[in-house]
């Protein structure tokens, strides 16, 4: 599977690199400079990668709520951060302007990103209104872009959201594979750090036994051997945070915890080493 070629492991664990609220962000403090935001992340991109994961997602997590078209100036803000930490990323990197699948590519395109994660396609309804994906569009603009070696994981039912499509995962996930050719299809629960429910996983996992099917949202310690018998991949954000907490009183984002990430991976490590 191209996902064991580009992270160079078995069933890789893609940390989540949560930026803090950007500019014109409803959490963004007015006092706050760029280059906070910037050393924030950066302390975050060294904890995971110290930590030993295998990729990075780096996301706009704190933007909520989160924009169906984002302003132009979440895109620009995560490019400067991205290109001021390039130098430090030894890993393979992906990114995910949340909930706007088009400026996900774009900036993609801009930082030179190896995959995106996304909502593509599909319809749903949420806190947020009605988020209608024109997967056919979204195509045309990473062909557009000459982004062929661009991977594209998409959300097959987003956290938070409730799809319209009153079909299975399962009949939603061979439909997408027959007329988009996914890279990979997340599995999510209800929302972040929710356990996502393994037979559901399983299902989808059965069903297209060569498709890369990755675990979205849940894994912890007490989980993760679990997911990885049957997914291929496993996305991790809030469990390597402090106290493993997705943000602080305040809403604020909460900073990567090394120790937490070294702990995950050396379990993560002795379950590759049995399934060999």
């Amino acid at each position: 599977m191209w996902i064991e070629k580009m992270f160079k492991v078995k069933k890789p664990i893609i940390a989540m690199l949560h930026l803090d609220a950007l500019p014109g962000d409803p959490r963004f403090d007015s006092n706050t400079k760029m280059t906070t935001i910037i050393d924030h992340a950066r302390a975050d991109l060294n904890s995971l990668q110290e930590g030993g994961v295998d990729g990075i997602l780096i996301s706009n997590e704190m933007s909520l709520p989160y924009q169906r078209h984002v302003s132009f100036v979440t895109p620009a803000a995560m490019a400067r951060i991205i290109g001021e930490l390039k130098h430090d990323i030894s890993i393979p990197f992906g990114v995910d302007c949340i909930s706007d699948g088009q400026a996900s590519i774009e900036l993609a395109a801009a930082v030179d990103a190896d995959f995106v994660r996304g909502t593509f396609s599909g319809v749903y309804v949420g806190d947020g209104g009605f988020y209608n994906n024109d997967i056919s569009n979204i195509l045309r603009i990473k062909k557009n872009l000459f982004l062929s070696n661009l991977k594209l994981l998409y959300f097959i039912n987003p956290e938070s959201d409730i799809n319209l499509d009153t079909r299975s995962l399962v009949e939603i996930a061979k439909s997408l594979v027959f007329k988009a050719h996914p890279d990979g299809m997340c599995v999510s629960a209800a929302g972040a750090g929710q356990d996502v429910n393994n037979t559901l996983m399983s299902n989808v996992k059965k069903s297209l036994p060569n498709e890369v099917v990755i675990c979205n949202t849940g894994c912890r310690p007490e989980t993760i051997e679990e997911k990885l018998k049957i997914a291929d991949a496993a996305i991790v954000g809030t469990y390597f945070k402090e106290n493993g907490n997705l943000e602080n009183d305040n809403f604020e984002n909460v900073r990567v915890d090394k120790n937490r990430v070294q702990n995950f991976m050396k379990i993560v490590q002795n379950i590759r080493n049995n399934m060999k």
